[in-house]
């Protein structure tokens, strides 16, 4: 039977709203991670990200073949490349992969993983996602993405919408987040009201059709962190986010929700 699953070999690959190279990049794939492949034309591929269920466009070239065993497996991949600028990957013929925080690490032991039949030696410790605190560490791992710039479709170090940005901190924390913001609305539990706010509360944005289009993890009651240009720490108040730079306020708050009690 024809394979229909695939794993990322790349450290990070484009997913397209449509099967071309001048397509939008709606989001991304990071190394490691494992899909569902819907539909083939030619050298472009629909698939859905095992891990989000997101759907988009990729070059199959960036795709190795996985079985639907192992895609099922793969669904429970803890370990992960850690908050660092430096985490390479050798492969077999000694050439390096650059891995973005976040990324997968599948069948991890004795210091390799694996995508599909590829091997690759770690040249850093990994994360242990299953180990983490999150009340104790989702300040700190969320700061650690500041300044990285906005990119529509982002999930990497390079360039990180706002969804992406929260998907990424709270995967670091063990916690699964959909991936755009309208989506990941529907997650987590109500937070009544702003001044209830703990630290890694999502505060989640609408615009004047009132879609929710944007989302940024709450620090305090007066404070988030978002990715907006790029990303970074700003106040909020009950109307929303208050940009210094632009002296208005940016994004009107729609609700607030919970993850971790």
């Amino acid at each position: 039977m024809e394979n229909q699953y695939g794993i990322c070999r790349v450290a990070v690959a484009p997913l397209r709203a449509s099967a071309s190279d001048k397509a939008e990049i709606v989001s991304q794939l990071l190394f490691g991670e494992h899909v569902e492949i819907i539909q083939k034309e030619e050298r472009w591929w629909l698939i859905q990200n095992g891990y989000d269920g997101y759907e988009g466009w990729m070059d199959f070239r960036q795709l190795a073949p996985i079985t639907q065993q192992e895609f099922i497996e793969m669904q429970d991949c803890k370990f992960l490349s850690p908050l660092n600028f430096d985490n390479t990957l050798t492969a077999t013929d000694g050439s390096l992969y650059h891995l973005s925080p976040a990324s997968n690490l599948p069948y991890l032991a004795d210091g390799y993983c694996y995508a599909g039949k590829e091997k690759f030696k770690l040249n850093f410790i990994p994360h242990d996602s299953s180990k983490a605190n999150f009340k104790a560490e989702v300040e700190s791992t969320a700061k650690f993405f500041q300044n990285i710039p906005y990119l529509w479709g982002g999930r990497n170090l390079f360039g990180l919408d706002c969804s992406g940005f929260v998907q990424a901190v709270f995967k670091m924390l063990n916690i699964k987040l959909n991936r755009d913001a309208s989506q990941q609305a529907e997650q987590g539990e109500l937070v009544g009201f702003l001044a209830e706010c703990k630290p890694g509360d999502v505060a989640f944005f609408d615009n004047a059709e009132g879609k929710i289009t944007h989302v940024g993890i709450m620090l305090g009651p007066n404070e988030i962190i978002h990715s907006s240009a790029k990303v970074k720490i700003d106040p909020i108040d009950d109307q929303g986010i208050f940009n210094r730079e632009l002296g208005v306020y940016s994004h009107k708050l729609r609700i607030i929700k919970r993850f971790v009690e």
